[in-house]
């Protein structure tokens, strides 16, 4: 099989009828663990039927690597035989690949692969027969398509192939995590540009998305877990304690609350610049690059996303909207069906019900 087509053919092609589909599963495997999300198509939309989460210690993966390859697969099997799924869509780690964007001579999928692959090196900094890439038509320019693409190295997918194979879970799709998250987030058709920032517990990670399709993305290596540390510091209080403090307090300034909103603010101020920074890039960026958009508001999202005033903060620093995330967007209207998650620890399943919405949603 061609490295143009691995991804390509990943996908479902010849779908059975919904009715006899066995249900699709969303993985998402990052650093603080492993999480899952099934959805169930009623006669008024999607619904979540199911959404889990084993946590893996730190060091199992680093900077998506896995090290400890026997325990994910033990963690994949158990979580396969608890909720009774067979198939899933799994997300690669963007920070083992490489996003792109190049005008392309062509019309039709196949052309713009063809046409992708023969300038591959330049895109991907990697040896062109060691690259698995897919790539989405943005907009057409004259006989150029302007297209966005992930190459990941071949390597890669085939250890995540051969890792879904011995844990007994057939792969149905794969991608790069961002063009899960923006699925999950954004309504289907939307044209905006947005800037998601994705806190989880080590680090941070910066998406600049337009009309759903990622433009640009980073990783800020600090999380919500510094600001854990932070309370700990400020309190001589457990980890636990820590995380119930920060959730109740957050960064909003009160009586006899200035020293710890100042030990907060500390860390916080440091993941403001570094996100006002590649901002600033963008929206610059804009000026000179066509189909580049400038962001109108920024999502948060995350397992870390919901320290009280932390939106607040960031508006007033970036100049821009600042919101949390609703990861269930492409599902049933809130009217007729009551999510099985609350609404905060909702913004950690993002790339899983991005996911799993591959089967429905573009």
């Amino acid at each position: 099989m061609s490295r143009i087509d691995l991804l390509h053919l990943l996908r479902v092609e010849m779908p059975p009828p919904r009715y006899m589909a066995m249900p699709t599963a969303g993985i998402d495997i990052s650093t603080s663990g492993i999480k899952i999300a099934l959805l169930t198509e009623r006669v008024h939309g999607l619904e979540l039927s199911e959404f889990a989460e084993e946590r893996l210690e730190q060091g199992i993966i680093v900077n998506g690597e896995i090290t400890d390859t026997k325990l994910v697969i033990e963690t994949l099997e158990k979580l396969a035989k608890k909720y009774h799924f067979q198939y899933a869509n799994i997300a690669l780690s963007e920070s083992r690949g490489y996003l792109f964007e190049a005008d392309v001579p062509g019309k039709t999928i196949q052309e713009l692969r063809v046409a992708t692959e023969q300038k591959i090196d330049e895109y991907v900094p990697l040896p062109p027969q060691e690259v698995v890439f897919d790539i989405a038509p943005l907009v057409e320019n004259g006989d150029l398509t302007h297209v966005v693409g992930a190459g990941y190295a071949r390597r890669v997918v085939e250890e995540h192939l051969a890792l879904m194979d011995t844990a007994g879970i057939t792969t149905r799709g794969m991608e790069a995590e961002t063009f899960a998250l923006a699925r999950a987030l954004l309504p289907h058709g939307d044209s905006e540009t947005v800037l998601i920032i994705d806190i989880g517990r080590s680090s941070t990670k910066l998406m600049v998305v337009g009309s759903r399709m990622p433009r640009f993305t980073t990783t800020l290596d600090i999380g919500g877990h510094a600001l854990t540390l932070a309370v700990q510091k400020h309190f001589g209080v457990t980890e636990e304690e820590a995380k119930r403090v920060k959730a109740e307090r957050g960064i909003i300034a009160g009586e006899g609350n200035n020293e710890y909103v100042e030990a907060m603010l500390s860390t916080v101020s440091a993941v403001r610049e570094e996100i006002a920074r590649r901002l600033e890039y963008w929206q610059n960026r804009e000026s000179q690059v066509s189909m580049h958009a400038p962001v109108t508001r920024i999502i948060l999202v995350g397992g870390n996303a919901t320290v009280r005033g932390l939106p607040e903060y960031l508006e007033a620093a970036l100049k821009l909207p600042v919101e949390l995330g609703d990861v269930f967007t492409n599902l049933a209207p809130k009217t007729e069906w009551l999510p099985p998650v609350d609404y905060q620890e909702s913004l950690a399943y993002g790339t899983a019900i991005g996911l799993a919405l591959r089967e429905y949603v573009p």
